[in-house]
């Protein structure tokens, strides 16, 4: 598999992308954290992958340094919220509030607009998707949970993502808490990812 994907979006949400090649997208929500997303980066470093990085706009303000650094690594930055809100339960007025904060924190510190939008919990309505598609976002769900955010041993985490894994899968993670499995089992999901 390759593990590095762009992809576009013109319908209401995307969770997978139609393709016979071996290619998927990791992604990785709710940082940053200063303890997890340094630990994530030097494991994306040192495989020359990249991802998404959905990033709430409150961690962005207390780390900016993490965002650059994602950024200048070659990584997607995009949001989730400003808060890990549902959104669902929240009235137009919030939800434009929450994209427009965490959008003015991103363009603070990469002078970008991002582009991608991942709703906390994956969580949508009718007034979400009309706030995101009116803001110019593409929506982007996933369709491999491994549930790292549980933090399950990392040979669980890797046999979760590696049993549900399929061409074109959009893979969730996380790096806003800690601790986490997950920099542990990236590289292993990573190799074995390349190994097939």
């Amino acid at each position: 598999y390759q593990t590095d994907i762009a992809f576009w979006a013109d319908s209401r949400t995307v969770t997978q992308v139609p393709t016979f090649h071996k290619v998927i997208a990791l992604t990785i929500d709710d940082g940053p954290h200063y303890k997890t997303t340094p630990e994530v980066l030097a494991v994306l470093k040192e495989k020359r992958v990249h991802v998404t990085f959905f990033v709430l706009g409150v961690n962005v303000d207390q780390r900016p340094d993490l965002v650059r650094q994602e950024f200048a690594d070659g990584h997607e930055v995009a949001i989730h919220a400003y808060q890990h809100n549902l959104l669902t339960k929240m009235d137009k007025a919030y939800i434009n509030e929450e994209l427009e904060k965490t959008e003015q924190s991103v363009s603070r510190v990469l002078a970008v607009k991002p582009v991608l939008f991942r709703p906390p919990g994956g969580a949508y309505n009718d007034n979400v998707i009309s706030v995101a598609k009116e803001r110019g976002y593409s929506i982007i769900l996933w369709n491999v949970d491994p549930l790292d955010w549980t933090r399950p041993h990392v040979e669980t985490l890797v046999n979760n993502i590696m049993k549900n894994v399929t061409p074109g899968s959009i893979v969730l993670l996380h790096d806003g808490q800690y601790p986490l499995p997950t920099p542990k089992a990236l590289g292993i999901i990573i190799d074995r990812l390349r190994e097939h």
